[in-house]
């Protein structure tokens, strides 16, 4: 009788050991390694925040999964062909992109060329504080020299900046509006912007200071006014900043890792959480701080899209369209 409740209870421990050998386990992000070459897409010119960024994902992706990622840059149109590639790509998960704050911007427009709707976000990488900048040696060694140049000098003050219907043409139409007289003047590349300012071909550069830590730390160009609630902790704690203006505008600089939407959901589960692993790291860390990032900009994928909507709201109310 103790032999056959023995040889009973054998039975059953085989059954539940092979019922948990069979039960569904949680796909690791390396399970999920690409089988092709996925394409890293910048929708701007090398040398820029978005390029950082772009390559620096890459390289941590690429080392993760022990797979290919490329990166292409494709500037134009605010960042909309970039985008637009990727989204006509089909879903596939062969192509992901850097969505900056200035591309985001767009879908507040009810022209936009894609919707929110189409992209799926994977992590909200980056966020700044959007500032202007001057040539050291020109003539604007601060914002009270640009604000009585803007409301003296009938042709106003220029200011090089991304592209048509971003933030940051949002940012200058919202300073016009203030009473002063400023001209935006849009570069497609990071590069042909730094160059403007530094060239004195325009007055002022609409920008992020970690986009431009080289010229700052050569005192090449200075800091007039950052676009923040408070001020930035040293080197700029001495730069005004919007709010103490009465400047009701912030629009701060986003760098987020999308995909398309309809792209298989355990692939981007995967690269979820390889961005995820990387944000715990001391690599991650130190380009936050390089780059004047605020520290706690990183944003998982379960509130990123609900973050991309937020923007594109407070973007719409600045434009007074919603």
């Amino acid at each position: 009788m103790r032999v056959r409740l023995k040889s009973h209870g054998l039975l059953m421990l085989i059954s539940l050991l092979s019922a948990v050998a069979l039960w569904p386990q949680p796909a690791r992000a390396q399970d999920r390694s690409p089988s092709r070459p996925v394409e890293v897409i910048v929708p701007w010119g090398p040398g820029g925040g978005a390029d950082v960024l772009g390559r620096l994902v890459a390289k941590w992706l690429e080392t993760d999964f022990k797979s290919t990622f490329v990166v292409i840059n494709l500037p134009g149109a605010t960042g909309s062909i970039g985008i637009g590639k990727m989204i006509q790509g089909g879903a596939d998960a062969r192509a992901i992109a850097v969505l900056t704050g200035d591309t985001l911007g767009l879908t507040a427009q009810p022209d936009s060329p894609f919707k929110l709707s189409d992209i799926v976000a994977l992590a909200i990488m980056i966020r700044q504080p959007s500032g202007l900048f001057s040539k050291t040696d020109g003539p604007y060694k601060s914002w009270s020299d640009v604000q009585a140049a803007a409301k003296a000098n009938p042709a106003g003050v220029t200011v090089a900046m991304t592209g048509p219907n971003s933030p940051d043409e949002a940012t200058v139409n919202y300073l016009v509006s203030k009473g002063l007289r400023m001209t935006n003047v849009p570069y497609a590349r990071p590069g042909e912007r730094y160059a403007a300012v530094l060239g004195k071909h325009v007055d002022l550069l609409y920008e992020q200071a970690g986009d431009i830590k080289g010229q700052l730390d050569s005192k090449a160009l200075r800091p007039l006014l950052f676009f923040a609630s408070q001020r930035l902790p040293a080197p700029f704690a001495d730069v005004p900043v919007s709010v103490e203006l009465g400047y009701d505008i912030l629009l701060p600089q986003t760098r987020t890792i999308v995909a398309r939407a309809g792209t298989d959901p355990r692939q981007l589960a995967a690269f979820a959480a390889s961005l995820d692993r990387f944000a715990g790291t001391p690599e991650f860390a130190n380009y936050l701080r390089d780059q004047y990032a605020l520290p706690d900009s990183y944003i998982a994928q379960r509130d990123a899209q609900k973050f991309l909507e937020g923007e594109v709201d407070a973007l719409k109310k600045v434009l007074g369209s919603k």
